[in-house]
């Protein structure tokens, strides 16, 4: 059976205390991979630099967009920030408001435009909601009516390049555009496409796009966050 919020009903189980269920990510690259469900729950002590490093980055009235079970929020909630969440996923929102976050809004980023913001927050590869390379533009265009003067986007991502040394990726796309497709409880999720944008590649879209991009932090993995502000 094909279930449309999967990923939100596996989050309020987990957050329900059942924390043997077994989640499965499908893909189209490899075999399927077991998705530790506890990372969407981590506390700022199991965070990654690359996360703290962002959170400490942030300013103002923020905006979590895709902001899954809302541990980010929390803890700019913590640290004084009016931060706000927004995610299309009803279950991921009803674990937040248990949670504690206290601006939820579930829906579309891309259909949003009642509010401006300091900071746009996309942690976790979070900027792969655009599914494809040609719908960056259309987001940091949109994005544009979301930020105040001076406002910035924070984001991280991946040059996933590595996942086709045996096999080269689909002619005609973008290698880093990948599919998946939850399963939990013997039922899948809808396919969906995430993608994975290498800096040089957002570097030359934000350019086009009338932002100037910063990368601030890398790993050895080509795992990086970057800063983008309007030129």
């Amino acid at each position: 059976m094909i279930i449309r919020d999967i990923y939100g009903n596996f989050l309020k189980d987990y957050f329900a205390g059942n924390h043997e269920i077994q989640v499965l990510l499908h893909n189209h690259y490899g075999p399927a991979e077991d998705m530790p469900v506890e990372i969407f729950f981590r506390k700022e002590e199991y965070m990654p630099d690359i996360e703290v490093f962002a959170l400490n980055l942030c300013k103002g009235k923020i905006l979590d967009i895709g902001a899954g079970t809302g541990g980010h929020c929390l803890l700019l909630q913590k640290f004084g920030f009016e931060a706000t969440a927004i995610e299309l996923s009803a279950g991921a929102c009803e674990v937040m408001k248990l949670r504690g976050v206290e601006k939820i809004i579930n829906g579309d980023v891309m259909t949003f435009e009642d509010q401006k913001f300091d900071t746009l927050l996309l942690m976790m590869n979070g900027i792969g909601f655009c599914q494809y390379e040609d719908n960056l533009v259309p987001f940091l265009n949109h994005a544009k009516k979301l930020l105040n003067p001076n406002g910035q986007i924070i984001f991280d991502s991946s040059d996933v390049a590595y996942l086709y040394d045996d096999e080269p990726p689909e002619e005609g796309s973008y290698y880093g555009e990948v599919d998946y497709q939850y399963e939990y409880n013997g039922n899948k999720g809808e396919w969906f496409s995430w993608l994975y944008a290498d800096a040089k590649l957002m570097a030359k879209v934000a350019k086009a796009c009338g932002y100037k991009m910063q990368v601030v932090f890398e790993d050895d993995d080509d795992h990086y966050l970057a800063i983008l502000s309007l030129i």
